[in-house]
């Protein structure tokens, strides 16, 4: 026997705005929204330091220890780590 579509929508987790995509989706805007601000103080610190003229060997020496730990927080925040700690 064939089920309607308003029987399957009484499913429990059948419901869209629980989709896991949708969520991981939220996870990952909020987790960019988070990083962001600290990305970009940091990448304005390497253009000042350019700016004012000293050797761009500082500058670009601590470009990768800022975009590290951008990508880090980003995948922390995006994968939810405090979720189910409480």
């Amino acid at each position: 026997m064939a089920t309607s579509a308003t029987e399957s929508a009484d499913v429990p987790g059948s419901d869209p705005d629980d989709a896991p995509d949708e969520k991981a989706g939220r996870g990952r805007l909020w987790a960019a929204l988070a990083v962001l601000p600290f990305l970009a103080i940091g990448l304005g610190d390497v253009v000042l330091l350019l700016i004012w003229g000293i050797d761009p060997l500082w500058g670009f020496a601590i470009l990768p220890p800022i975009l590290f730990c951008s990508m880090l927080a980003y995948l922390v925040f995006s994968t939810d780590f405090l979720e189910g700690r409480t």
